[in-house]
């Protein structure tokens, strides 16, 4: 993939042609099958081995201080980790030591309105010219034993990264809560 489409005109910011949307969807749709089916060591292969995966806390601020309602980096986190600690996760997962997992939550996750465009190495510093800028809404219901049920929804901006084989990673996930409390026991669940 290159920053130039067949014509030659470049790509760089603009939004992805459809084949491309589509081979992003069923990217999506293949992680939430994995994530829902517990098959948490398939979906780690989903994710670049520098991952940034982060789910900055929010708070309820007057319309005019909007800006500063999501945490910045640095800040309190629901989720700040890397492939090596998500993977530490999974395994204590099936250690038998995560308590709060133990029997396992069951999810379902519903992504929609994906839209995919090219990254722009020129405005966007760190990106890459084969990278994919992704921004997707998500809902996750999740059921634990008898009565804990927790919805979760939001939105996800991804940046994809292709391998020399043609395959596609998730190489950073930033997830955004529309709730700022959450009201279950724990959150031990990926988005």
């Amino acid at each position: 993939m290159t920053t130039a489409d067949p014509a030659g005109v470049g790509v760089a910011g603009r939004r992805a042609h459809r084949d491309l949307h589509f081979e992003v969807e069923q990217l999506y749709y293949q992680e939430a099958e994995l994530l829902d089916d517990g098959r948490y060591a398939d979906w780690l292969e989903m994710l670049a081995d520098d991952l940034d995966y982060w789910m900055p806390t929010r708070t309820n601020r007057l319309r005019r201080q909007q800006a500063v309602s999501v945490a910045a980096r640095g800040e309190a986190a629901f989720y700040d980790e890397t492939k090596d600690s998500l993977a530490w996760r999974i395994r204590r997962f099936d250690s038998g030591m995560a308590w709060a997992e133990d029997p396992p939550s069951r999810t379902r996750h519903l992504v929609t309105n994906v839209q995919v465009r090219h990254a722009d190495p020129a405005t966007e510093p760190g990106f890459g010219e084969s990278d994919l800028v992704a921004k997707s809404a998500f809902l996750l219901y999740r059921n634990r034993l008898e009565r804990e049920e927790g919805v979760y929804a939001g939105k996800r901006t991804d940046v994809l990264r292709r391998l020399e084989d043609g395959k596609l990673l998730i190489a950073r996930r930033e997830i955004l809560l529309d709730q700022n409390v959450l009201l279950a026991k724990n959150i031990s669940t990926f988005f």
